[in-house]
């Protein structure tokens, strides 16, 4: 077992994110008040769109969207079978049924014509993942949704700081949302953050947020005169609190050190790593520019087995990784989901990528001895050679 450790992930954490956090602690409003209306101004600036609505994760911001489009039982919603659980889990919560979709092999994302053969007459929305911050195809699928008159909603859990056609992606106009995970590029523990160009949808998933309430707290704390709420709706409990929200600040400013230094690594790895026999790098579309939220390696022709041996043996090392992606239809509770066709491209990169360590504090010499050890047990590995 070596000495050394190398995580797959970190957040990046300074002097700024305590100095608003200890703000905020004093300023003796912790829960969703002008922390929070800052954030989601300031995010909103930072993807280009028009609406921000902060929630308590990415999956409560995917649920609310379905449910106050009126998705719901005997509807069916179209996600890829390649993604984290998350995103299918949140259709199941608004009563929908996912219907399984295969991706393109080479990004991952979902693949614009097997979405199209997922289509019924019961499908209501196509629920599409930027996977591991790679923009997908948003052009064939805003074409698919208008054409077939259903909703397009954008999984962008990973995405913030990605890029398509030179737009942020959350600046497309649909609704959509991200994560602050702590595996995620802006991290404030836990956390979510709705994007839209709907002021009147946002306004309503500001009361669903809060159990339906009509005024929020800190429009009463601020008002001049009393004012007493009223419930029109039966809502939910998905605050951000406004410590998460004063972490996200502080994050926010670094937003674009934080891409570019992921990117940078990214582009290091793809030269150490582009004459490995059998190791598929990320590709990466001409119009497309990820945040490399992660960084995805597939051992080309590899079985299950043998990407859990290699794994086994970077841990040996030192070196954190983590299955690449996962198919959905292969967790039990949707081992009998509903699906379109072979699910083959969805099932191979489940059985043989992996994830690399990549976070924006990652130091050279640190993602040089991941290369170094990957390449050692890469030539041991019989199955993963050329």
């Amino acid at each position: 077992m070596s000495g050394r450790r190398v995580p797959v992930t970190a957040p990046s954490f300074g002097a700024e994110e305590e100095r608003l956090l200890l703000e905020t602690l004093r300023s003796g409003w912790v829960t969703q008040g002008a922390r929070v209306a800052a954030f989601e101004e300031r995010f909103a600036a930072a993807v280009e769109a028009r609406e921000a609505v902060a929630v308590s994760s990415c999956t409560a911001g995917l649920f609310l969207c379905l449910h106050a489009s009126g998705i719901g039982p005997g509807d069916e919603v179209v996600v890829p079978a390649l993604t984290f659980i998350a995103t299918a889990n949140a259709v199941v919560h608004a009563g929908a049924t996912p219907v399984l979709a295969d991706v393109d092999p080479r990004t991952y994302n979902l693949d614009p014509k097997a979405a199209e053969a997922a289509f019924s007459p019961r499908t209501r929305a196509v629920l599409l993942v930027h996977q591991l911050g790679m923009p997908a195809d948003l052009p064939a699928f805003e074409a698919l949704a208008a054409e077939r008159g259903v909703l397009l909603l954008e999984d962008s859990a990973c995405a913030v700081g990605s890029r398509l056609a030179g737009r942020p992606i959350g600046g497309s106009g649909h609704t959509g949302c991200f994560s602050f995970h702590p595996r995620k590029v802006l991290v404030t523990g836990e956390g979510g953050m709705i994007t839209t160009a709907d002021s009147e949808l946002a306004a309503r998933l500001r009361r669903l947020r809060h159990q339906g309430m009509s005024v929020s707290d800190l429009e009463r704390h601020r008002a001049d005169r009393v004012i007493t709420e009223r419930y029109p709706e039966i809502g939910y409990n998905f605050r951000m609190s406004d410590l998460q929200a004063a972490v996200g600040l502080a994050q926010l400013d670094k937003l674009d050190a934080l891409v570019a230094r992921r990117r940078a690594l990214g582009a290091r790895y793809d030269a150490a790593l582009a004459d490995v026999p059998g190791l598929v790098t990320p590709a990466v579309p001409e119009s497309a520019l990820p945040n490399f939220q992660s960084y995805i390696v597939r051992l080309s022709g590899a079985d299950r087995a043998a990407r859990d041996r290699v794994q086994d043996a970077m841990q040996r090392r030192g070196v954190a990784t983590r299955r690449g992606l996962m198919a959905v239809h292969r967790e039990e509770p949707y081992r009998h989901a509903l699906r379109a066709g072979p699910l083959r491209h969805s099932e191979e990169a489940d059985a043989q990528t992996l994830l690399l360590p990549l976070y924006a504090d990652l130091s050279h010499e640190d993602q040089d001895y991941v290369v170094e050890q990957l390449r050692e047990v890469l030539a041991a590995e019989p199955r993963t050679r050329a």
